[in-house]
């Protein structure tokens, strides 16, 4: 192996990537941008998740998170709550993935 093909590999290794989908289906998916948060990271994959922030309706953009790590707020928001977060819900406009990604766009109700 090359040096290069080496250096190749490795970049491969360490590309993280947020994956979305509905069920089985996969819609999309980009890589991590840190510091995103789900939202803007499905709008980069061409993948819509609706929001409603600005109207009072918190938990629209609730979504499943299959495998990955996003990590939660101290106080959870009024769109989430303890039952909802052991069935692996998070809320796309403010969850900020921190690794790999897998994440259902439908919540898990």
């Amino acid at each position: 192996m090359t040096k290069r093909d080496s250096h190749d590999e490795n970049s491969v290794n360490q590309l993280k990537l947020v994956r979305f989908f509905m069920g089985a289906k996969l819609l999309g998916q980009t890589r991590l941008e840190p510091g995103d948060t789900v939202v803007e990271h499905a709008e980069s994959a061409e993948v819509s998740i609706p929001t409603n922030c600005t109207s009072g309706t918190c938990g629209t953009c609730m979504i499943t998170l299959l495998s990955g790590e996003i990590n939660l707020p101290e106080i959870l928001p009024p769109g989430l709550d303890d039952y909802m977060v052991e069935q692996s819900a998070r809320l796309g406009c403010i969850g900020i993935p921190t690794t790999d990604c897998d994440i259902d766009i439908r919540p898990p109700l």
